[in-house]
């Protein structure tokens, strides 16, 4: 197969998922022609179209040999998502009459490895640290190529592609998944691992496996590369070489102490290589978001940017869509929505709010995502959720790609979470039960499409307000 670069057309099945539209966004900037399909027309789908990228949402193979009628195959390269089923008819045309057709995650390697590859991977929190990362090396000035997977707010995209000096090294930073083993076609230079819980257990059947591959994830470092690693679980990474620890009160090569919420500022002292430095502020708010913080200092101090540059970067940053997001925030009602959709981002979170609002009503509408995750985690999350928040309400499982399993339901969770004020709502009836009943800290939660209920949430309880 010829050179990523070589071809005219770039077909994306799935275009609307956030890794797939950062390189579709990629392959635009270098002047290709860029179609995709996607069975949901959303805000990023939307953005995409503004952006000059033809989308469409119709699952028909005559209207798919239109679009592409003026490129001869040799010069069309489809590249789809694992989430799309094998049995997809564009896929299946493709196939059948011999395209080239790679992974997403193969074509992300593609881009990635001929640069100075820095790849963030770990079952919660890698979104935000590639931001961060991003964002410090941006506001340094570096020469980057960011992929990362969410919307970054500072820049209202999930694309960067900057170059100040030309004749310098050129980093590319990219989120690197470790769903469907996404993350072994990568072989970074610098390689960041913030957690390894268990998830994805569709894939992984069990936790060690998960771990086996994290393992061989660190083994595709480069030579002479470095691995970040947070101290928790840099036990599985004895055999590695070059390796620096992060963690939160605890002493790793890089930590944070004195962690506390003041004046709506988070605020730490950083101790790194035998130096303090009292008082950084974090410009988004979370415990959770001190360690990705940590992890992000670690990368930017390995490339000897300077302490001044990643302290006010991290002040000014303004984090990524979905991750504790706030829709409305004054005196009567703060609605926040965050894409936390495993037991432990979950328990971050609401940990996080309550340590925010301690003496505030908190109430918690969770959309469980996948049925094989309930599943595998049942418990875990009936125990979350039966500490934290003041009242529950679940939503129906969001199935993604997933097809119903035997009596796993939203019923069969709700019945196991330990609380008095708890109710399974349908989507229809959310936002006029929130506009009829008090509430002071309105969380949404998940990674479902939940977010979509949004506008009319807002909408509703603004005009109570007033």
């Amino acid at each position: 197969m010829k050179d990523i670069h070589q071809y005219k057309l770039y077909y994306f099945i799935g275009i609307g998922g956030i890794g797939m539209s950062a390189l579709a966004r990629y392959f635009k900037e270098k002047n290709k022609t860029v179609i995709g399909y996607d069975k949901t027309k959303t805000e990023l789908t939307l953005q995409l179209e503004k952006e000059g990228i033809e989308c469409h949402y119709e699952e028909n193979v005559e209207q798919l040999l239109k679009k592409i009628q003026y490129f001869s195959k040799q010069d069309t390269l489809v590249i789809y998502t694992p989430a799309i089923p094998k049995e997809h008819s564009e896929f299946q045309y493709f196939q059948s009459h011999h395209f080239d057709i790679k992974k997403r995650s193969e074509v992300l390697g593609e881009i990635v490895n001929q640069y100075h590859c820095i790849a963030i991977a770990g079952t919660h929190g890698k979104t935000t640290t590639t931001a961060l990362i991003t964002h410090i090396f941006h506001e340094a000035q570096q020469n980057i190529i960011s992929f990362v997977g969410g919307i970054m707010s500072n820049y209202q995209t999930n694309f960067i592609h900057q170059i100040n000096h030309p004749q310098q090294p050129i980093f590319s930073i990219t989120e690197a998944d470790e769903y469907d083993k996404s993350f072994l076609t990568l072989y970074p230079e610098t390689a960041v691992i913030t957690g390894i819980d268990a998830d994805h257990l569709d894939i992984y059947q069990t936790h060690q496996n998960l771990i086996d591959t994290y393992i061989a994830f660190s083994n595709n470092i480069k030579n002479n590369g470095s691995l970040i690693v947070n101290k928790s679980v840099d036990n599985f990474f004895s055999k590695t070489k070059n390796i620096t620890t992060f963690a939160v009160n605890l002493n790793g090569q890089i930590f944070a102490t004195n962690i506390h919420f003041q004046n709506n500022k988070m605020l730490f002292d950083l101790h790194i290589n035998n130096q303090t430095f009292h008082q950084i502020e974090l410009g988004i708010p979370g415990q959770h978001n001190v360690l990705n913080a940590l992890a992000a200092v670690a990368v930017a101090r390995q490339y000897q940017l300077p302490f001044e540059t990643i302290f006010a970067a991290l002040q000014s940053f303004k984090g990524v869509k979905r991750r504790f997001e706030y829709h409305i925030k004054n005196k009567n009602i703060i609605l926040i929505d965050d894409y936390a959709h495993h037991p432990e981002e979950i328990k971050a979170f609401l940990q996080s709010v309550k340590t925010l609002y301690p003496n505030k009503k908190i109430t918690a509408i969770f959309q469980p995502h996948l049925y094989s995750r309930t599943r595998d985690f049942m418990d875990e999350f009936a125990n979350v959720l039966s500490q934290y928040p003041d009242e529950i309400i679940l939503l129906d499982i969001y199935p993604a790609r997933e097809k119903p399993i035997e009596n796993i339901t939203s019923q069969t969770l709700l019945n196991k979470i330990n609380h008095t004020n708890k109710k399974l709502l349908p989507k229809s009836e959310l936002a006029n039960y929130l506009n009829n009943t008090h509430h002071e800290v309105i969380l949404t939660i998940g990674a479902g499409d939940i977010d979509l209920l949004i506008p009319e949430i807002k909408q509703k309880l603004i005009s109570k307000c007033n």
